[in-house]
């Protein structure tokens, strides 16, 4: 199993123009320490008016400024929202590649079509055409990378041949990904050979029986690229701390703030009834519970808080669910002082990283998988 770190660049209110950059500048510094200790991947996300909870609305800027100031850990571009009135594909591609070249060949191009009637609506997006635009553009981008001259006519872009500039570093191209968060999207991604990037928190048995269903599919899937990934990337929430009572305390405040400001989204099964949402979307299982920022609610199983022993036992129980890799949420809306989130990086990376680097590796993810 590999680990990474994953962002959402949560601001607290009343957000300022002091706060925000502090927000950047301490994932800045958590994501070079990350690439120190041997992490594997920083992830981004891609939100848009999401206010407290999300202010990350230029990823790709932020990642670029991550993989300037690093040299080892994969940048995971995570997600990149596939719908035209966000994003043209072709401007998609380009800003891939760039990152792609900036960073050395460690990009990991994640897809996905956005959860949210704030998102949504606020592009005047129909959500029953978002997973349709998802599959034009993620079959699309691989052949703007590695076809010299693209032309295309579809549903929801066409455009007359030309050079899509520049080409990525890696070749054929960048790993692809698609965030899970609805039912079936992981069939979505075994059927056209993607990673499972699952941003939903399900029980044990769920996560298992999903994943081996995507791996059946995948085994037989036609890629979207010219390569199949068949990687399942896990999120989770971390903070490691020598004393499990301090560990789980403290976890336990980031984990049910980011429960709290997650149950405030308008998610678009709820706003806007459509057989394109079947669920409540980001984390559901920790949006039922929302209730305050004090809830104390029991969150959802296999957190990766507490001392060492606990964050272990809590990862084999992933991996032994077919997961090959875990990256962490470190913090929400600064409840935890920065100084405490580089601490418990550090006590993850001496104390349970080597639990798992003597396991045979996790399958590579880009040319290995071809």
């Amino acid at each position: 199993m590999k680990f990474g770190i994953f962002f959402e660049l949560s601001v607290p209110r009343p957000w300022t123009r002091e706060s925000e950059r502090a927000v950047y500048k301490n994932a800045l510094e958590q994501t070079r320490l990350a690439d120190e200790l041997g992490f594997d991947q920083v992830w981004a996300v891609e939100h848009h008016f999401l206010e407290e909870y999300s202010h990350c609305s230029a990823p790709e800027l932020f990642l670029t400024a991550c993989a300037m100031q690093t040299r080892r850990i994969r940048i995971g571009h995570g997600i990149v929202t596939c719908v035209p009135q966000f994003n043209h594909p072709v401007r998609i591609a380009e800003r891939a590649a760039v990152l792609d070249i900036l960073s050395d060949g460690r990009l990991e191009f994640g897809t996905g079509r956005s959860a949210t009637w704030t998102e949504l609506g606020g592009f005047r997006v129909n959500p029953d055409t978002t997973k349709k635009s998802w599959d034009e553009f993620v079959h699309a981008i691989p052949r703007m990378w590695t076809e010299e001259r693209f032309a295309y006519e579809g549903e929801f872009f066409s455009m007359p041949s030309r050079a899509v500039l520049p080409k990525p570093y890696q070749k054929p191209h960048p790993p692809l990904w698609v965030a899970v968060t609805s039912p079936g999207t992981e069939l979505d991604a075994g059927d056209r050979g993607l990673g499972c990037l699952g941003v939903s928190l399900l029980s044990f048995e769920e996560e298992e029986k999903k994943i081996a269903e995507y791996r059946r599919r995948i085994r037989s899937c036609t890629p979207a690229g010219k390569f199949v990934n068949d990687q399942v990337n896990g999120i989770n929430f971390l903070y490691c701390h020598e004393d499990d009572a301090t560990g789980v305390k403290i976890g336990l405040g980031m984990a049910r703030y980011f429960n709290y400001l997650a149950g405030q989204l308008d998610m678009a099964k709820e706003m806007f009834p459509s057989k394109s949402y079947p669920t409540a979307g980001l984390l559901p299982a920790l949006r039922r519970q929302a209730a305050g920022p004090g809830d104390e609610t029991k969150p959802p199983e296999g957190l990766a808080i507490g001392n060492p022993k606990r964050v272990i036992e809590a990862l084999k129980k992933w991996e032994a669910c077919g997961m090959d890799r875990v990256s962490f949420v470190l913090n929400c809306a600064e409840t935890i002082p920065q100084a405490e989130v580089l601490r418990s990086l550090r006590v993850f990376a001496a104390e349970v990283m080597p639990a798992f680097a003597k396991r045979e590796p996790a399958r590579e993810t880009a040319r290995g998988a071809a």
